[in-house]
């Protein structure tokens, strides 16, 4: 009677208690909820002031909070990454060779949810994932200085520090405001101001994210002696004149600017565009032959939407080569007056990096594959030989 009484216990227990996935589902809800209530009991009580006190209220919070934001939002698309490679054939955690124990997609919404990023990230204990902590922080060190062979994690997180190349340089803007004490103040639009847009800090912490990308292919280069390499860098210094011809805007005169630098300036914008929408499609992703995208281990409602569509490739080359060259507009600082379009670009590129992953996991992926395919046959080749040679034949 009491192996009954404590069988039908843990069975009505467990019927009581609801499931992990459930449990995360409510949580995220629950998030989601709170985060629309916050936001309109804040923009309520901006609205209920005056018009100037607004404008300067919300030109300090894109300033100082937008960063953060853009930052929060990468890493929350790269957990929805994750997530459909883990329901996927993709091998994510074997392309980037991570431990065993790395962190997901699950993970990764509760750092967001709970903890300060900077502060996880330097925690030198032996919890939370230690593990992939080190591998992040030892591949942006290798990202800074690429003395050593690069792999494909090294250049996988260099090509998404580019897309938060405004990111950077607006962190260095509010740094610099702060330390000027120019908190609270108009300062910031004027061109003349310490921190204004004027600023030679500005197109040097633009183009650093570009230059460890060049380094990084010039090393390729040295370690493979493949041509490729160069013409990849060749991408990325592209990147260079859009963003140095546009910081002179403030430091040449006006006629020399309409008439020489700005006619320069277009064309090096049209052609960074243009060659990093070629690389994209030709190189990074091999769309040549139309790849597989987002095949499943299980039936999902991800596998008939977009697995084998043509409309899924249509829609990405497409964005893709918009989203390319509106990315030049927020490269330009003398385009970058309407902090609302900067934001909104910026959240633009960050979402044309997220379905880049995509494709670039999975193109990765599948020339692992196919090389892991061929080494088996030749290996089951040769052994077969070696089987024919070893044995006696009579004629």
């Amino acid at each position: 009677m009491n192996d009954i009484w404590n069988a039908s216990t843990t069975i009505s227990t467990a019927a009581i208690m609801p499931s992990p996935t459930f449990l995360w589902r409510f949580k995220v809800l629950l998030f989601f909820i709170w985060g629309f209530i916050c936001c309109k009991i804040g923009w309520d009580s901006v609205m209920r002031m005056s018009v100037e006190l607004r404008d300067r209220f919300l030109y300090e919070a894109f300033l100082y909070y937008n960063p953060l934001l853009l930052v929060t939002m990468m890493v929350w698309l790269w957990g929805i990454n994750l997530w459909v490679f883990s329901q996927s054939t993709v091998n994510y955690a074997k392309i980037f060779d991570l431990d065993q124990n790395h962190l997901t997609h699950r993970e990764i919404s509760k750092v967001l949810l709970y903890c300060a990023v900077a502060m996880i990230l330097i925690f030198p204990f032996d919890i939370f994932y230690l593990s992939s902590r080190y591998y992040f922080l030892r591949t942006l060190w290798r990202i800074v200085l690429p003395l050593q062979a690069i792999t494909f994690s090294d250049f996988f997180v260099a090509d998404i520090l580019t897309s938060m190349a405004k990111v950077f340089s607006d962190l260095e803007r509010s740094a610099c405001r702060m330390v000027h004490r120019q908190v609270a103040t108009i300062a910031w639009f004027e061109a003349d101001s310490v921190c204004g847009s004027h600023s030679v800090a500005i197109p040097l912490v633009l183009v650093l994210p570009y230059l460890f990308r060049l380094f990084q292919c010039l090393r390729q280069y040295k370690d493979m002696k493949e041509k490729t390499s160069l013409f990849n860098a060749f991408k990325y210094s592209t990147a260079v004149p859009v963003i140095f011809l546009s910081a002179l805007k403030y430091h040449v005169l006006p006629e020399k600017w309409t008439n020489f630098y700005r006619p320069l300036w277009l064309l090096s914008s049209v052609l960074n565009s243009l060659y990093s929408f070629y690389w994209d499609v030709t190189r990074d992703w091999d769309l040549s032959g139309f790849t597989r995208i987002f095949k499943f281990n299980k039936p999902h409602l991800c596998t008939y939407l977009l697995y084998g569509r043509k409309w899924v490739y249509f829609w990405v080359i497409g964005s893709n080569l918009i989203l390319r060259c509106t990315w030049t507009y927020k490269l330009s600082a003398h385009l970058r007056h309407n902090y609302l379009t900067v934001f909104t670009i910026a959240a633009l590129e960050i979402l044309r990096r997220f379905q880049w992953v995509f494709f670039r996991v999975e193109n990765e992926w599948i020339k692992m594959s196919s090389k892991s395919n061929i080494q088996l046959s030749s290996t089951e080749t040769s052994s077969e030989e070696a089987e024919l040679l070893s044995n006696d034949h009579n004629v």
